[in-house]
């Protein structure tokens, strides 16, 4: 008889593959182990930010308990359906160091955790710029860089275009130190250094900047909204498709110009001596006189590989010794030479050509110095104004004056690369938004070289972009402090339009905003260099501008004079300022120089200004019935000397409203 309860091997067998196989996809779907992960900034060394609710967040399985122990007390939640978790810290005064731990069905452990003060960190290559770029400037303060309150953490760089990141690709905390504080950004690492001296507290820079980046990069998807020739570009770029043809074909081209450049280089085809052997005969070269650009030689318009020498004597007390070969700054690549020995290399325009050489390779009598220039498109050469010597010991030696050169091989300018980190949106995805639970206690903005020729509209860029962050990171009017250009190019004879005058102006629109804060550098930077070295007094300023935009210190002096009001005398205009501190004062001069004044006709002259208490009074023989005056309205305002008695130059200004 059947009974229904009975079953046979085979149907037992089925039924059994039936039930592994059901399992064996419930285990695909849901890990009987699930990890808990945290981000990258979560991470051993980490600063976090005193004073206010800390978030504490990652992943794990869907529905999987996690708790956090830290400082004494225990935390717990449980993750959503996607697997992220978030715990909510009390906030916390300055100190540590702490150790936190996470269980869920592993255990992590975060040790040497401080509580203080964070920053964030951002921009473009001036940002970017770390400590070793101008290390010769600060040997004493790198060698005094031990400090293990103040710690940075780099952001890599990167670009996405299909929308925020969750996470980072990598980085980690790293304390300062003679050896790290090198790859520290220099602006930052001067900033923290006040504000660990001011306050007593630790520092952490979160230093996400992106050499080259203009603002709309940092900008979301949704604020780019307000900008449609932008917010229509990321559109295009959201297929990986579309951006790895463009790279590959750059790579491709990039490496053919210089496979060409390597296999046509006379240098390296002559049966004779290497040219940069020093007892090659040059007798046939012809000769430049460095410093200088070839489009003022025969070398005008030559983009490929030209090589250069120069003979150095050399006495018998430095023969031997080792020392440095400042090459100034040179565009675009190079390679350098002493006596045949390869001592250095730098493969793009701009940085500082600082080389050392090792004992043994300098000889008294005749040496050479031989450097292989590359002009990649363009003019080049060896920009003026910079140093150019050969040191070692007590000797040092001229590198200026006249060299031989020859050229190795000529080709067709090299078009350059597609920079994607540049496009809309890609820095803000990939870059900023994985940073965006992390609380800070301000920003520091060291941006717009590259949107300089567009002052009209970084008007509302730079506060859409301002409003945006704020608004993504949800911790209300987060102090947001900015560095307005150095002064840069060559000076001017008389008054002008100035592009660069106009985009600081509108760089200061920005301080309309609540919470905004300023730091003027246009006496620090330099006529013939857009990354100028002198980071110290950007980060002094910037720390000034701290103390009172975020730190509420209101007996600080935090900026130079600032433009309050005018009124017409005459033939003067009476200047009063805001800002002043303890008075107004003038440096380097007896009067202020480079105010320029106007008649209805809005034609500036230069104009002879002098101060009286907390004004200054303008005025020319050539305006009658002056209207409007400038200060510092150049690209480059030599000259402009007008300071508070705190030491902090007047902002630029004008008085004129010219539409532009």
């Amino acid at each position: 008889m059947y009974n229904p309860f009975t079953l046979t091997s085979h149907t037992m067998k089925t039924k059994s593959y039936l039930f592994l196989a059901t399992l064996f996809v419930i285990l695909l779907t849901f890990p009987l182990t699930a990890q808990v992960r945290l981000p990258r900034l979560i991470s051993d060394g980490m600063v976090l930010q005193r004073g206010t609710e800390l978030k504490i967040w990652g992943w794990a399985a869907p529905g999987e308990n996690v708790n956090v122990e830290f400082a004494g007390k225990q935390y717990s939640t449980i993750t959503d359906d996607s697997g992220n978790w978030m715990i909510m810290l009390p906030p916390m005064e300055a100190g540590g160091p702490y150790i936190m731990t996470l269980t869920a069905s592993n255990k992590l452990t975060v040790s040497d955790i401080l509580i203080g003060d964070v920053w964030l960190c951002s921009g473009q290559s001036n940002m970017e710029l770390p400590v070793r770029r101008v290390r010769p400037l600060y040997e004493a303060e790198i060698a005094a860089a031990e400090n293990n309150l103040i710690r940075s953490f780099t952001v890599p760089k990167t670009f996405v275009f299909t929308g925020p990141e969750s996470d980072l690709p990598g980085g980690k905390w790293t304390a300062a130190n003679p050896e790290t504080v090198l790859d520290f950004s220099a602006a930052a690492w001067f900033f923290a250094r006040e504000i660990n001296q001011t306050y007593r507290v630790p520092v952490g820079i979160l230093l996400t900047a992106f050499g080259g980046s203009p603002a709309e990069a940092w900008v979301s998807e949704e604020s780019l909204k307000a900008f449609p020739e932008y917010y229509d570009e990321l559109r295009k770029l959201n297929e990986d498709s579309y951006i790895n043809n463009i790279e590959k074909e750059d790579r491709q081209r990039i490496a053919d110009w210089y496979s060409n450049l390597q296999k046509t280089d006379l240098a390296y085809k002559t049966e004779d001596l290497r040219w940069n052997d020093i007892d090659l005969n040059t007798d046939e070269w012809s000769s430049y006189t460095v410093p200088g650009y070839f489009s003022a030689t025969p070398l005008k318009g030559i983009n490929g590989a030209v090589w250069f020498r120069k003979e150095i004597n050399i006495p018998t007390s430095a023969a031997g010794q080792p020392g440095t070969v400042n090459l100034g700054r040179i565009v675009d690549a190079d390679s350098a030479f002493l006596n045949g020995t390869f001592i250095g290399t730098i493969s793009y325009q701009y940085p500082p050509r600082w080389y050392t050489f090792p004992a043994g390779i300098l000889k008294e009598g005749k040496n050479v110095l031989t450097v292989r220039l590359i002009s990649n498109i363009g003019d080049a050469g060896f920009v003026p104004d910079k140093s150019y010597e050969l040191t070692a010991g007590d000797f040092k030696a001229s590198l200026e004056g006249e060299w031989k050169y020859k050229v190795g091989a000529a080709l067709p300018p090299l078009r350059g690369q597609t920079f994607f980190g540049y496009k809309p949106a890609g820095l803000y995805n990939a870059m900023l938004a994985p940073l965006l639970n992390c609380s800070i206690k301000g920003i520091l903005w060291y941006q717009g070289e590259s949107n300089a020729e567009r002052p009209e509209e970084y008007r509302t860029l730079l506060p859409a972009m301002i409003r945006d962050w704020r608004n993504s990171l949800g911790q209300g009017d987060v102090p947001f402090l900015v560095v307005q250009l150095p002064n840069f190019m060559e000076s001017r004879e008389t008054p002008y339009d100035s592009g660069w005058a106009l985009f600081r102006e509108a760089q200061t629109e920005a301080l309309k905003l609540p919470a905004t804060g300023m730091a003027v550098t246009y006496d620090i930077g330099e006529w013939n260099d857009i990354h100028p070295l002198n980071k110290r007094d950007v980060g002094v300023r910037l720390a000034l501008a701290a103390r009172k935009v975020a730190y509420g210190d209101s007996e600080v002096v935090a900026s130079g004079p600032t433009y309050k009001s005018m009124r017409v005398r005459g033939r003067r205009i009476i200047i009063s300022f805001d800002n002043t501190g303890s008075g107004l004062t003038v440096r380097n001069g007896k009067r202020p120089g480079h105010f320029a004044i106007a008649g209805e006709d809005m034609q500036f002259v230069w104009a002879k200004a002098r101060v009286r208490g907390n004004r200054v009074v303008v005025k020319s023989r050539e305006i009658k019935k002056p209207v409007a005056v400038r200060y510092a309205w150049a690209d480059n305002p030599v000259g402009a000397n007008l300071y508070n008695e705190e030491g902090l130059p007047a902002m630029p200004f004008r008085t004129d409203q010219v539409k532009m």
